[in-house]
């Protein structure tokens, strides 16, 4: 089982990095994504990640 859940992880990793990473290399981040939006914490200075800012914010 570890070796499965090794192996589904690191796909999934690929899968993440080929979303927001070009091929020439750079960083594309479609904020309009469900995926790239729930994973960002911070954008230009500010807390974007909603429940990192409650947390914070209490």
């Amino acid at each position: 089982m570890p070796t499965d859940a090794s192996r589904m992880f690191g796909k999934n990793m690929i899968n993440f990095l080929k979303l927001i990473i070009t091929k020439e290399g750079g960083l594309n981040l479609n904020w309009e994504d469900d995926i790239v939006k729930g994973t960002a914490v911070t954008h230009n200075g500010e807390i974007v990640h909603e429940r990192v800012k409650s947390v914070i914010t209490q």
